[in-house]
């Protein structure tokens, strides 16, 4: 068993490298059947380095969002007022961070709103647990569907995401295409 877990381990340290330097990286299609009104959007791969700055914008324009630093990642996502969003779904809205799926990888969750469908609007972010750490990280944008409480989404590669509410957190789970399962509690942030 603990051979398994090492191999695991080394298997992850190089996977998730690969995994992070692919360009573009669509991730987060559905898990099984959403529902016929949630169009599952692609997510986008930023790189592990911040968007270039953003141009002054006219006096009438409204600030662009402050970033957070999430595993070395900026994230400008927000989350919606959770009275915008229907009951059911409020406990899965906000940035939610502090996430550790294993002793080189950290992550960050922003449930940026879910339509009464259950289609969710998602940033997920992911790097290095430590300064030291040679991952690469990165940050993506896209859509997720709740279904029976969990919030699902899945990555390009054949990873699967699912988030359940855990108190006022999110508790999460992380299977990898060869199988390996990661699980982790993300703390509401913000």
């Amino acid at each position: 068993m603990k051979s398994q877990t090492l191999i695991g381990a080394l298997l992850l340290a190089v996977a998730v490298p690969a995994m992070a330097q692919q360009q573009p990286v669509p991730l987060f299609n559905t898990l099984p059947n959403p529902p016929p009104a949630a169009s599952p959007q692609p997510l986008s791969d930023q790189g592990a380095t911040p968007p270039a700055p953003i141009p002054a914008q006219p006096a009438v324009a409204p600030p662009a969002p402050a970033g957070h630093v999430f595993c070395g990642q900026t994230v400008t996502a927000r989350a919606a007022d959770p009275r915008s969003v229907p009951d059911r779904y409020r406990q899965l809205v906000g940035i939610f961070s502090d996430a550790a799926w294993n002793a080189q990888l950290c992550a960050a969750l922003v449930v940026e709103t879910v339509s009464d469908d259950g289609t969710a609007t998602i940033t997920y972010a992911f790097g290095p647990l430590d300064t030291g750490n040679k991952t690469l990280g990165g940050v993506l944008h896209g859509t997720g569907i709740v279904k029976d409480g969990t919030l699902l989404f899945q990555n390009s590669d054949g990873s699967q995401y699912a988030f359940q509410p855990f108190y006022s957190d999110l508790s999460g789970k992380w299977t990898t295409p060869q199988g390996q399962t990661y699980e982790a509690i993300f703390k509401r942030s913000f």
